[in-house]
């Protein structure tokens, strides 16, 4: 159905009545999914990818448009960048989608297989969640990746952008169903929600029994809300207050492009550094602060930090708790591994953390000390993705402790069924 025609459907329809039939429609195509083979959803996400290739010039005007629209509303730096899209980005988006057709399919896989002493045996077997309903804002790539994961991971999809890409969503759609229509993919297995009506958020988070897991993407408020609204399962995080602690024993030069990269190269993303601790015992403080400055990071510190460059601003207690999603950082000064992993236990919000040393034992213990979705040593936070960690395109990066942590993919779209075989047992 071509999106006016949703549209025009969707036109006085009461949010709940649209979702619930949404949902209707999407769990019957997961039917038809779960049936399909790894080798037939491969196939489908290839001509995905092709599909959004060859509708670049349409996606990239409808996301002028909504770039346009962004600027002229006061959408903030970091926020504009998540939105906007080139050539090269969308490339990539569709390289993500064709690496997701080329991973090995988690659906059938056998997690246990164990026979009793009575004879039974019995099975894990990893099977689709069901149909998951992805709410995100700014990020159009996001359509094109939780439809891929979802597809590939055997799921159904309904998806409800924000108003700020909806133009870009609704081209990047069009293109991704087209393409996995043509192999036999029922159009159904990937909607998107054709209204921007915010109750219809909220008809998503109640629709227990019909949609069977959330997963939101977005700012802090939109999370907050659907964690604290939601009557279905939610797979989230809530800010990526990423740290990046210089032990003594890091390598200056090391530290110095590790920093630099995990803050600067990409501002906008939840796996940028927001907090750096400098050990009091390193030597090169001086010059990654100093670097940190000449590239046009606005750098706040406590009273130690301030003593390394006049340039540093007094951080506030807020600071420290802040994700900035900007070329701003904190910086602190700690004595030791001790203080560094207490400060993280603390500020993080058990997104990504990292330490850079040259000490084998100290980098041991804070990877087994650091209660995070992901613990690095010795490499930018900035690695925090999907596709980075050869799972191709990401839903999102979960920092609960349940079902999944870190990026998640194919295998964090499933859970699992036990199969029990007999051969005429009964209980005594």
């Amino acid at each position: 159905m071509a999106d006016t025609q949703v549209l025009d459907a969707a036109q006085g329809q009461r949010p709940e009545a649209l979702i619930a039939d949404l949902a209707i429609k999407g769990r019957a195509a997961q039917g038809v999914l779960a049936r399909m083979s790894h080798a037939e959803k491969a196939e489908a996400l290839l001509a995905a990818a092709q599909a959004l290739r060859a509708a670049e010039p349409a996606i990239l005007a409808a996301n002028a448009q909504d770039v346009a629209a962004g600027e002229a509303r006061g959408l903030s730096g970091a926020m504009l960048d998540r939105l906007r899209l080139d050539a090269k980005r969308l490339a990539g988006i569709a390289d993500a989608v064709a690496q997701v057709a080329s991973l090995p399919d988690p659906v059938g896989e056998v997690i246990s297989d164990d026979t009793r002493p009575n004879g039974l045996n019995l099975k894990r077997v990893r099977v689709p969640v069901g149909l998951i309903g992805i709410i995100y804002e700014s990020r159009p790539n996001v359509t094109a990746d939780a439809a891929a994961l979802c597809i590939g991971s055997g799921n159904a999809a309904l998806l409800r952008g924000g108003s700020e890409a909806v133009l870009s969503n609704r081209a990047i759609h069009a293109a991704m169903v087209q393409g996995l229509a043509s192999k036999g993919v029922p159009e159904a297995a990937v909607q998107l929600i054709p209204t921007q009506d915010r109750a219809a958020v909220g008809a998503m988070l109640t629709a227990a029994g019909l949609i069977d897991m959330i997963v939101p993407r977005g700012g802090k408020s939109l999370v907050q809300r659907v964690q604290d609204d939601a009557r279905v399962p939610v797979l989230a995080h809530l800010d990526g207050i990423c740290h990046t602690y210089v032990h003594a024993a890091a390598d200056p030069a090391m530290a110095l492009d590790i920093a630099v990269n995990a803050k600067l190269r990409r501002t906008g993303i939840c796996g940028s550094m927001e907090t750096l601790l400098l050990d009091a015992g390193f030597s090169g403080s001086v010059a990654v602060v100093q670097a940190l400055l000449d590239k046009g990071c606005e750098v706040r510190g406590d009273a130690r930090a301030r003593a390394l460059d006049p340039r540093i601003l007094p951080a506030t207690a807020q600071d420290w708790d802040t994700e900035y999603l900007d070329a701003i950082l904190t910086v602190g000064v700690v004595d030791g591994l001790e203080a560094a992993v207490d400060h993280i236990a603390r500020h993080s919000s058990h997104h990504t953390d990292a330490i850079i040393t040259g000490d084998a034992a100290v980098a041991e213990e804070f990877l087994n000390r650091v209660d995070s979705a992901i613990v690095m040593v010795n490499a930018s936070t900035q690695f925090a993705d999907g596709g980075e960690f050869g799972l191709g395109a990401e839903i999102g990066i979960a920092t609960g402790r349940l079902h999944a942590r870190g990026p998640v993919a194919l295998e964090g779209l499933t859970t699992y069924k036990w199969q029990v075989r007999g051969t005429g047992q009964t209980r005594p």
